[in-house]
C-alpha cells in the first residue's frame, strides 16, 4: 500500500523515505544476485579479519589495556554484538544495499540518513586507505624478508619519507610515494569492477588463508606462553606516554575501556554485509544470518589470540617495530623465526579482502545516496555487462589510492573507527524508534529484548567514541560539518523526495 507524505513532512529536515519506495528499489534492482550466505558470511568475516588483529594488538596491550587485552576485545565485542543484532533486524526489512544510510532514512528522516551516510565515508573510504598503508608495510616486510628492498622514497609517502631520510642521515628526497599503497588499492579496483562474484571468490579464499594463519597463531603460540607475562592481569592505573608524545592514563578498568576504543578498528567491516542486499540471493535470511555469524566467529578468535599474545610476551616489551607487526615479534622472539614468514605473508594476503570489502560497502552506499537523488547519478550509473557501479568504484579507487600513496595516516584509523561508533549508535537508535513507531511492521528478525539491548548499544558505543583522541574528534566533526554544507548546498534541493506525491 503507497504511503505519501504531507507538504509539511515534506519540508521537513526529518522527513522519512516510504516503504514503498524502497520496494520499487528492490524490484528496480540491476546488481547480480549470486551471494548466498556462506559467500555473505565470508565477506565480513574477510573485512573484520585484518589490521586490527595484526597490529593493533600491540599498541592496545603497551598503551591501554596490558594482559588484560581480551577484556578490552569483550567490550567491544558486545558493543557490535548489540549493533548487529540492530543490523540483523533493520536488513531483514529493508533488504537494501544502503546500510545504515538507508535504515535511517525509512525511520528518522533524511538529515540523519544524510549525515549517516556521510559518516560511513570515515568507515569505508578512510578505512581502506589505512588498511592500504597497514598492507604496504607487511608487504615492504615481506619482500625484505626474501633478500629485497624497495627504496624508502617509493614506500614512504613524501612527509614520512622526509622524516624517515632525516632519522637515517639521508639526503631528503626530491620525490616520493608509497608505490605499494597506490598499487594494490588499483588491483582492488579492478576486481569490483569486474564484478561481485569474481570479488567473492576472491574473497573466499583469502579468508581460508588468514584464518588459517590465525588459528596457526593460537595453536603453536600457545606453547610459548609464559603465564608470569599474564601477572598482573589489570596492571594498576597508570600514566604513560603516548605514542604521539603526550601523557595519557592508561591500565585499570579505564585502561582497559581506552583499550576497547583503540582495537575497535579491529572489528570494523561486519556491518558491509548489509550494503550486500541487492547482491544476495536470499537478504532477509542470509544478511542477518551473516553478520551474527561473522561477527561470533572472529570475536572468539580475537580473545583466544590477545590471550596468547599477552601470555607469550610482556607487554612492556611491544615497543618501537614491535607495535607495528606484534604477533610475528612475539614468534621472533621465542625463536621461531620461521613462522614470522607465514605470519607476514597471511597478513599481508589477508588484508586485500579487508580493502575489498570496504571499498566495496563505499561504492554500494554512494549507490544508494545516489538512487535518492542525494548525490549525482553518476554513482549510480551501472556497468552493461560486468552489472557494477564501475564509474563510482573508479572514483573511490582514485582517491583512496592517492590519498594512501601521498598521506601520513596517524589518525586514520581513529577516525574510521568514529564513523563506525556513530552508525552504530544511529542503528540502534533506529531500530528502537521504528519498533515503538511501527510495531506491526513485518520483520523477519527480530531483534531479542530490544528496550534492553538497543539502548546498551547506544550507551557503550558513545562511551567508546568519547575516549578516542580529542584530534580524531575535531577532524571527524569537521568531516561531517562539511557534509552538511554539500547537503544543504546539493542534496537537499535533488532528492527525490520533493518529487514523490503529496497527500494534503
Amino acid at each position: 500500500m503507497k504511503t505519501e507524505i504531507s507538504t509539511s513532512q515534506k519540508k521537513s529536515f526529518f522527513r522519512k523515505k516510504p516503504l514503498y519506495l524502497f520496494e520499487q528499489d528492490i524490484k528496480k534492482n540491476e546488481l547480480r544476485k549470486v551471494l548466498g550466505k556462506w559467500s555473505l558470511t565470508a565477506i565480513g568475516i574477510g573485512a573484520v579479519i585484518g589490521g586490527g588483529i595484526f597490529v593493533f594488538t600491540g599498541t592496545a596491550a603497551h598503551y591501554h589495556a596490558g594482559p588484560a587485552l581480551a577484556l578490552s576485545f569483550v567490550i567491544a565485542g558486545i558493543g557490535c554484538v548489540f549493533a548487529a543484532l540492530c543490523y540483523s533486524e533493520f536488513a531483514s526489512m529493508l533488504p537494501v544495499e544502503g546500510s545504515a544510510y538507508a535504515y535511517a532514512y525509512g525511520t528518522v528522516g533524511e538529515l540523519f540518513a544524510w549525515v549517516i551516510g556521510w559518516g560511513l565515508v570515515l568507515e569505508y573510504a578512510m578505512g581502506a586507505m589505512t588498511v592500504a598503508v597497514s598492507w604496504s608495510g607487511y608487504f615492504v616486510k615481506l619482500v625484505h624478508l626474501l633478500g629485497f628492498d624497495i627504496p624508502f622514497w617509493l614506500r614512504n609517502d613524501p612527509f614520512s619519507a622526509n622524516i624517515y631520510a632525516q632519522q637515517a642521515g639521508l639526503e631528503k628526497p626530491m620525490f616520493a610515494l608509497n608505490l605499494p599503497a597506490l598499487l594494490i588499492v588499483w588491483v582492488v579496483t579492478y576486481i569490483l569492477v569486474k564484478g561481485i562474484k569474481e570479488a567473492a571468490g576472491a574473497n573466499n579464499l583469502i579468508v581460508v588463508l588468514k584464518v588459517t594463519a590465525v588459528l596457526f597463531v593460537i595453536i603453536v603460540g600457545i606453547f610459548y606462553v609464559v603465564p608470569s607475562n599474564w601477572h598482573p592481569f589489570i596492571p594498576e592505573a597508570t600514566v604513560i606516554t603516548g605514542e604521539d608524545g603526550t601523557p595519557r592514563q592508561a591500565y585499570g578498568w579505564g585502561g582497559i575501556v581506552s583499550g576497547a576504543s583503540a582495537i575497535f578498528f579491529a572489528y570494523i567491516g561486519f556491518d558491509a554485509v548489509s550494503t550486500q542486499a541487492s547482491e544476495a540471493v536470499n537478504p532477509r535470511k542470509d544478511i542477518p544470518f551473516a553478520i551474527i555469524v561473522s561477527l561470533i566467529f572472529c570475536t572468539v578468535l580475537y580473545l583466544l589470540v590477545s590471550i596468547v599474545l599477552t601470555g607469550m610476551i610482556n607487554y612492556k616489551e611491544i615497543v618501537g617495530e614491535a607495535l607495528k607487526a606484534p604477533v610475528a615479534y612475539a614468534f621472533d622472539k621465542v625463536g621461531q623465526t620461521w613462522a614470522v614468514y607465514i605470519i607476514t605473508f597471511a597478513a599481508t594476503a589477508g588484508l586485500i579482502s579487508v580493502m575489498l570489502v570496504m571499498m566495496l560497502g563505499q561504492t554500494r552506499v554512494f549507490l544508494s545516496m545516489s538512487k535518492d537523488g542525494l548525490l549525482p547519478s553518476f554513482f549510480h550509473s551501472i556497468h552493461p555487462r560486468f552489472k557494477t557501479p564501475w564509474k563510482s568504484t573508479l572514483l573511490v579507487g582514485l582517491i583512496v589510492s592517492l590519498v594512501a600513496a601521498l598521506t601520513p595516516i596517524d589518525v586514520l584509523g581513529e577516525m574510521t573507527s568514529f564513523g563506525t561508533l556513530f552508525a552504530f549508535a544511529i542503528v540502534c537508535i533506529a531500530v528502537w524508534l521504528l519498533r515503538k513507531r511501527e510495531p506491526e511492521r513485518e520483520r523477519p528478525f527480530r531483534v531479542p529484548a530490544i528496550n534492553i539491548i538497543a539502548p546498551l548499544g547506544l550507551i557503550l558505543n558513545t562511551i567508546l567514541i568519547w575516549q578516542l583522541s580529542a584530534l580524531s574528534k575535531q577532524l571527524a566533526i569537521g568531516w561531517l560539518l562539511l557534509g552538511l554544507i554539500i547537503y544543504f548546498g546539493y542534496g537537499r534541493k535533488n532528492s527525490h523526495l520533493n518529487k514523490i506525491e503529496l497527500n494534503d
